[in-house]
């Protein structure tokens, strides 16, 4: 019988070495009122000539895509100009005209962004992150042949020839703000298709450019922003080659509703993020594909705690028991449906108190402590993934989180995590161990309090996490239930690393507030950094706290439940 539980490759070319000179030019007077002017070998001549269309029968020139091959590229972005080379590196091979302006100067980076989207051409920024030996090192690597200057820049190769445009943007309309919890998608800039008209830029002083043509675009890639103040020269760049930016507020695409749907829309091969905020390749490489799927869990996204600055995180208010049986928690004291609408009822209570969002959630002993050792001899009772489903489905359709709970008796905690793979498979499904009910193999419940070790534990969030990881689930909450230090021995060695999890201390005293304070302050002292559970006995508290007392505690409790 159940037991009543008391609880305490780029391209490259030939070139001679490269020589520099200023952008500032000295007109040859007898290129003056020419069409072009061209040197001995039919290059142009580099210097400034007046504003002149190119023959209409000239050969477009266009810049050439360069297309990532890993999933995730992280760029550090550690500064405008660098940023605007990086995405460069990353996403051109080639590219025979570009556009040049100086980092300092933002009007002149904002006229830059314009010609370079007008011509279809990539921008360089000069600044102390690229000196001009490594502009003219990327303008070797690029094989340009033409650099549009915008305002004072550092001085180019001789073999480029140099056209003077003017340093003042157009006007542009303005955007519309996305809202907090939708990405902000960078608009691409305007290119008809087809080779450009007249490629001259307009201003004093500027000089003959071949025709352009748009560029091929970059497949399937999408660039992340997001970590960094502004970088709209990087930005403008990837969008010259057609690839659209996405913006990811603190770096996870699966912390917010907004982003986790802007991947699903997109699924990108490869993204390319902009800042080291975003964390290592591979592990941006596995969000990314988990954002991609779409599937968010209840309170939106795909964080069981999300903590993106400016937006509000989540709170859980759990019933606990096993549908059924009364004598084991609150859970068991109605049929599905009412368990469902008393959840939620549960978490309505919470909403007025704080401006995080308050998920309901079912915690369902999926194991049962027994008296006896049972037809197995270990001590619990395996409710089978049938009988629980019909709870598990109803919970998660109403978009209420449902928390597997274990109390294994004489057996591990793995192999019984493992019984219940299929309904850990469902996203909106996280795990508890409740050590109370882990049992040495002489050992019996309500004689001695149970206990596991911490290699146990961390055998549990490894197969966990892994079952996440290669199913692209959401987060997944892990649950480990302590009154008692001795409970969870070598506790200070609890691997919280797996970016698939969310684990939660749930602090289970119960009896009168001071000793479940006390219990509080004892668990908390030396915890690994985790987050926090209190429960609420219904029958056993003296007194129960209300609501507002229970979020009175400190620090909030991010998981409620109730027994």
């Amino acid at each position: 019988m159940p037991i009543r539980q008391p609880r305490q490759p780029f391209r490259r070319q030939t070139r001679q070495p490269v020589r520099h000179r200023t952008a500032a030019l000295v007109a040859a007077a007898a290129c003056l009122g020419l069409g072009a002017c061209t040197a001995d070998d039919g290059r142009p001549d580099p210097t400034t000539s007046a504003s002149v269309s190119p023959s209409p029968s000239a050969s477009p020139v266009a810049a050439e895509a360069l297309q990532p091959t890993a999933p995730a590229t992280v760029l550090p972005a550690a500064s405008a100009e660098t940023a605007a080379l990086e995405v460069v590196r990353t996403l051109v091979a080639s590219a025979p005209v570009v556009v040049l302006a100086d980092a300092a100067d933002p009007t002149a980076q904002g006229a830059a962004i314009q010609q370079g989207a007008r011509l279809g051409v990539p921008v360089l920024l000069g600044g102390p992150g690229v000196p001009p030996d490594v502009l003219a090192a990327e303008l070797e690597r690029l094989g340009t042949r033409w650099a549009v200057t915008v305002g004072a820049t550092a001085p180019v190769p001789d073999d480029v020839t140099v056209v003077v445009a003017d340093a003042s943007p157009t006007p542009t309309p303005a955007t519309t703000p996305s809202s907090d919890s939708a990405p902000t998608t960078a608009a691409s800039p305007s290119a008809s298709h087809g080779t450009r008209a007249s490629a001259s830029p307009s201003g004093t002083g500027a000089g003959a450019l071949p025709r352009t043509a748009p560029p091929a675009p970059v497949e399937s890639t999408v660039l992340l922003t997001g970590v960094t103040g502004a970088l709209p020269v990087a930005v403008a760049n990837a969008a010259v080659m057609g690839v659209e930016a996405v913006d990811v507020p603190g770096g996870d695409p699966r912390a917010l509703a907004g982003t986790v749907q802007a991947f699903a829309q997109r699924r990108p091969a490869h993204v390319v993020a902009l800042g080291d905020g975003f964390g290592a390749p591979d592990r941006l490489a596995a969000r990314v594909a988990t954002a991609s799927t779409g599937v968010e869990l209840p309170g939106g996204g795909q964080l069981v705690f999300p903590a993106v600055p400016g937006q509000p995180g989540k709170r859980y208010v759990a019933l606990y028991g096993t549908p059924g049986t009364a004598a084991l928690g609150v859970l068991g004291e109605q049929d599905v449906p009412a368990t469902v609408a008393r959840a939620q009822g549960q978490a309505d209570a919470y909403r007025p108190l704080t401006g995080d969002t308050v998920v309901p959630a079912v915690e369902v002993i999926a194991t049962i402590a027994s008296a006896g050792p049972g037809p197995d001899g270990n001590y619990s009772q395996e409710r089978s993934v049938d009988e629980l489903r019909p709870l598990v489905e109803a919970a998660g359709a109403a978009g209420q989180l449902v928390i597997l709970d274990l109390q294994p008796g004489r057996t591990d905690f793995v192999t019984q995590a493992q019984r219940y793979t299929d309904l850990l498979a469902l996203p909106y499904v996280g795990l508890a161990l409740d050590p109370e009910w882990r049992l040495a193999p002489d050992q019996v419940h309500l004689r001695q309090i149970g206990s596991v070790g911490i290699d146990e534990v961390n055998a549990v969030s490894a197969w966990l996490a892994g079952l996440t990881r290669e199913r692209a689930l959401p987060q997944k909450m892990l649950v480990l239930h302590q009154f008692s230090l001795l409970m969870i021995s070598g506790r200070e060695g609890l691997d919280t690393t797996h970016d698939e999890l969310a684990t939660v201390i749930h602090v289970d005293g119960q009896g009168s507030q001071p000793a479940k304070a006390g219990t509080w302050a004892t668990l908390r002292a030396g915890a690994p950094t985790v987050h926090w559970g209190w429960k609420n006995f219904v029958d056993e508290d003296k007194p129960m706290l209300d609501p507002a007392q229970t979020y009175g505690v400190q620090p909030v409790p991010d998981l409620v439940t109730y027994q």
